[in-house]
């Protein structure tokens, strides 16, 4: 098990460096990621030089594409989460850009913390008016409360890669259960749990052995896809649609 996780592992850097493309635009470097927004286009993030070390930045795409979409981030609230997602990957605001900087040495560190803030905040902020009615994130943070569900909030793993992985809750362990790691997803598709079975596959190795991961699909709108359900069962994350989330109440608050 442990080598074919080691495969698995080796081709997902693999995949990042070939998918990866370089353009200079004076004083910066635009890097084009793997990584799809809700546009289905690649992530480009912009790095230069400063002080022997880097800057990397969003250039403000991040939160003026949702401001575009109908969702400002106005709202105490809202400042607020966005501020706390933030600080799970270190990552700050820059007037309305997401940035970073780095070292040589923690380079590829802290570009992967970017990215991974580019999409936690996109994901957890996309709900333009019409469409929800309040942020999924929170209907799970109320759903656990209510149940007196301890937790820790927006804990952040360093996976055996060395990347970072920031998930929304961790469940502690008890006398009868282990750990448990719960990851909301707002919109389940294939990206959204591609995205998460990476992060447990690279975290999990390094967790007590008998660590459990959950995800929490909003079917809200529309039901999860059966090939994110499979996908997610086939590499130990246990899939709960939120209409049926009373079945793991057990298992969670044990």
């Amino acid at each position: 098990m442990i080598q074919e996780i080691e495969r698995l592992i080796g081709d997902y850097v693999a995949w990042l460096k070939d998918k990866t493309a370089l353009r200079q635009l004076q004083e910066w470097v635009e890097i084009t990621t793997p990584y799809l927004d809700r546009h289905n286009d690649y992530l480009q993030i912009y790095a230069r030089r400063e002080n022997g070390g880097y800057v990397l930045t969003d250039d403000g795409y991040t939160l003026a594409d949702l401001t575009s979409s109908g969702c400002a981030l106005e709202s105490p609230k809202r400042q607020k989460l966005l501020q706390a997602t933030l600080n799970g990957f270190g990552v700050r605001l820059h007037g309305e850009a997401l940035e970073v900087r780095s070292s040589p040495h923690d380079f590829a560190r802290r570009k992967h913390d970017l990215i991974q803030a580019m999409l936690a905040v996109n994901d957890l902020f996309y709900l333009a008016a019409p469409m929800v009615a309040s942020l999924f994130f929170e209907d799970v943070l109320a759903w656990l409360d209510l149940l007196e569900i301890r937790y820790t909030q927006k804990v952040k793993f360093t996976g055996k890669t060395g990347f970072d992985h920031l998930f929304d809750f961790v469940i502690p362990k008890s006398r009868v259960r282990p750990e448990r790691v719960v990851q909301t997803i707002n919109r389940p598709n294939k990206d959204s749990a591609i995205k998460l079975v990476m992060a447990w596959v690279d975290t999990k190795e390094v967790r007590p052995t008998d660590s459990q991961a959950y995800a929490v699909l909003n079917d809200s709108e529309r039901a999860a896809p059966a090939d994110v359900l499979e996908a997610l069962r086939n590499y130990g994350v246990t899939p709960v649609p939120w209409s049926g989330r009373d079945s793991v109440r057990a298992e969670l608050a044990a």
